[in-house]
């Protein structure tokens, strides 16, 4: 008996977040702005034109906040990780990776570092799919193994 062929490595650059949400999310944001805009046409005439554009930035407001749901994502390349979540982003060597965690019930991956912190993977997580994001941290975690290791 031959001992099975390990899959093939894959291919880099890779990509991954929660496709779903930038669907719903980004046309939202059009609509809101919209929606706002019109609203704040439509006004009494009684409002006054501060009102008009308070209205118009609250729904530049609301567009802004969804844009940033709607930012998270995980991208792995030849010289490492760049973790991009709600508000910040950070670019990882792969050497400072030590482990790729999802547990049941992770709302997403946490990635364990080097220097003894950890780091929320907001772009690879179960809401979009436990499956998918279950094959997307096994596939982080095997290049992380295979990367981070040669280079230590």
């Amino acid at each position: 008996m031959s001992t099975p062929a390990p899959p093939p490595a894959p291919v880099l650059p890779l990509t991954w977040s929660p496709r779903r949400n930038r669907y719903v999310l980004l046309p939202l944001c059009g609509v809101m702005v919209i929606v706002f805009t019109v609203l704040a046409f439509a006004l009494p005439a009684n409002w006054h034109t501060n009102d008009r554009a308070a209205m118009v930035v609250c729904g530049l407001i609301f567009a802004g906040v969804a844009l940033m749901l709607a930012r998270p994502r995980v991208s792995a390349d030849e010289t490492g990780v760049t973790v991009v979540n709600f508000v910040r982003s950070r670019r990882l060597a792969w050497a400072e990776i030590v482990r790729v965690n999802l547990r049941a019930g992770d709302p997403w991956v946490i990635l364990d570092l080097a220097d003894g912190t950890s780091l929320a993977a907001v772009g690879i997580q179960p809401g979009a799919g436990r499956a998918q994001a279950v094959t997307a941290a096994r596939t982080l975690r095997d290049l992380v193994d295979d990367r981070g290791t040669a280079r230590r």
